[in-house]
Formats: structure tokens, sequence, C-alpha cells
């Protein structure tokens, strides 16, 4: 098998773009050259995505997420300091989605006839190096929603996916850190996401909220950037018995390259990959053990989050940049893996789900 396609479930490019100020048309190192010196973020110099490096990793499509938190005057968490402030800074996300359109660098999938147009536009057999590449666009917190109604606005501009929370409090429910299951909002919300036939991301739900969310939510779900908790113990991770009643719901789990969730111990700013011994090996533990709770391979994926707020210092020590996920089958195949299961887990799962949910 040649390269397989690779669908990433969870991409942050518009924040990237617009709060990080990269653009991601230039290569990863000019990136990270620009970057040289820079503070202001933890990751500066470390940058792993380029459109250029997606294509060389055969990423066709990836979910790509606007995202833009709400906290409160006295939080000391960042955010934006209203709703209002929160919903502009996500359009301003959809416009530069729409401005790499127009650029030839990126495409959107809304329906199932646009998802299997462009897998035959991307398999070809025509080089990719100049494709755009196809994408899904979701939301990583619903805070920026003034209101329940704002969610059937952004579904009529593209929206097909919704994470309701994030980190900590939030508007429509509590995400990884807190507890409390969903507030009347949050109801009212997937009730109108049930309604459009959108895609509930249960990503960063807390324990509480995730399955009153499974108990209300009829539609399709998925879990675009999760890890298991059977290796690190963390409420941002799923238990087996999570993953065991996603499986249940026919959801995909995207598995995720940030590293405080791949080793126990990790400490920010600290830990080091090599230290820590943190590679692709352990993302292949986290596929693993999804497909070992199933029994088969149909519910694992891949959702890295790369570059969400972390780079090189905080992934694998032997990815340099996102094409290097391509090492993973290999890592599979000498576990055991056949070719089909590779192409399951790399594309196939979410290929079959969208066909569904879209």
């Amino acid at each position: 098998m040649n390269k397989p396609l690779i669908i990433d479930l969870h991409l942050d490019l518009s924040m990237n773009a617009l709060e990080w100020n990269r653009d991601l048309r230039v290569s990863v190192e000019e990136i990270n050259r620009r970057e040289a010196g820079m503070t202001d973020k933890p990751d500066r110099g470390n940058a792993t995505i380029s459109f250029d490096e997606l294509r060389k990793g055969n990423f066709g499509i990836v979910v790509a997420t606007q995202i833009a938190r709400y906290v409160t005057p006295d939080s000391t968490m960042p955010g934006w300091k209203s709703p209002e402030q929160a919903w502009a800074q996500t359009q301003g996300q959809l416009a530069w989605y729409k401005a790499m359109e127009e650029d030839g660098h990126m495409l959107m999938i809304r329906t199932k006839e646009e998802l299997d147009a462009h897998l035959g536009y991307w398999n070809d057999g025509e080089p990719t190096d100049k494709k755009p590449i196809g994408y899904v666009l979701s939301i990583e917190g619903a805070d920026s929603f003034i209101t329940v109604e704002h969610v059937e606005r952004a579904y009529q501009y593209g929206l097909r996916a919704v994470g309701p929370a994030h980190y900590g409090p939030g508007r429509y429910a509590n995400g990884t850190d807190s507890s409390g299951r969903l507030n009347e909002m949050g109801q009212a919300l997937l009730k109108k996401m049930d309604e459009l036939d959108m895609i509930l991301d249960v990503t960063h739900l807390n324990d509480d909220a995730f399955w009153h969310a499974l108990d209300i939510y009829k539609g399709n779900i998925w879990a675009s950037h999760n890890n298991c908790r059977a290796f690190v113990n963390h409420n941002r991770q799923f238990s087996d018995e999570m993953i065991k009643a996603l499986i249940e719901r026919d959801a995909v789990i995207g598995l995720a390259l940030d590293a405080w969730m791949m080793v126990p111990n990790w400490v920010r700013g600290i830990s080091t990959p090599k230290g820590m011994n943190c590679n692709l090996e352990i993302m292949a533990n986290n596929i693993d053990h999804i497909c070992q709770i199933a029994g088969n391979t149909k519910y694992a994926a891949i959702g890295s989050d790369l570059d969400g707020a972390f780079g090189t210092e905080q992934c694998p020590y032997d990815l340099k940049t996102i094409a290097d996920i391509q090492k993973v089958p290999d890592i599979l195949r000498n576990r055991g893996y056949s070719d089909a299961d590779i192409e399951a887990i790399f594309n196939k799962n979410v290929i079959d789900f969208l066909r569904r949910a879209l």
C-alpha cells in the first residue's frame, strides 16, 4: 500500500491563521523562521502544519474548526469577554476559510454529494500537490453562539459539527476539568442540532455532560480528538465505559497527539517528548485500545489536534510535521493490522460516518 489517504477529525487551522498569525500557504520551515525569538505563545517556532505538509501527508480531507471561547471578566482562562466578541471572532475565522477557498487551498464539504465528488477528485491519480484540501467545518465550544438560534445561522454557512464545551465552565455546557450536566441552553442547543441533523462532538464534555448528551441526543455523534483514560487517567480522556457507549452509537473516535494526553505526569513547559519517551507508538497504543474494546477496526480514527496551541515541544518526538503521521500505518502493520484495517482507521471509518451524517 502506498500512503493511505488520511482524514484528520480535528485541526484548528483558522485559529493558527488569525490568533497565531501564521500563513499556512508557506512552508513549515518558513513559519518557524518567522517566529524565531517570539515568546507570546508557548509553541512559537514549533509549528507542524502547512498546506504543503498536509498534501505531503495525503490529508485529502480535514475537519477544520472555528473556536472562540467566552470567559467571565474575572476568569484567568483565555477567551473573549462577551458572546458577541466570540461570535465575531468565529466569523473572521470563517472569512479566512473562504479566502483560502478562493486561493485554491481549501474546499468546503457540506453534503454527501460534495464528499464523494472531492474523494473522486483527490483520488483520480493526478498529483495532489496543488489540489485543494477538503474540509468539514466544525466548532470547538458553543460559547460563541449568542443564542441557540445562531447555530442555525452557522448551519446555513456550512457548519456541520458542534462541540458544546471546551475547557472549564461554558455557556451551554461544562467541559474539561469541570462538572455538571447540560444546562437549559445546552439542552435547547442539542434539540436544535437534532432538528438540523448536525454532528454532536462530545470531545471536551465532562463526564456528567457526556452521559447527559448521549442520553438526550438522537443524531450522529463523534469524538473528534480524544485519547484513552486507560493510559492517562484524566477527565480529558475517555474511560473504557465511555468508549463502549460511543461504539454503541456508531461513533468515530479521533486519536490526538498532544503529549500531555499521551503520557502520564506531563508537566507543561518542563517535560520534553524525548524525556517522557512520547512517540508515535503511543498513538498506535490508543488506536489499538479502541479496536480491542470494539473487537474490530470500525471506530478508531485520527484527530491529531496538531498545532492546537502546541507544537513539536509537546507532541511525539518522531513527528516533525503533520506529514509524519504517515509513519503510524507501518507501526500498526508491525502489530498485525492489515491494509484493510489501516484503510478503515485512516479514512474509511470517517468516510462511512460522513456519508450517514451529511
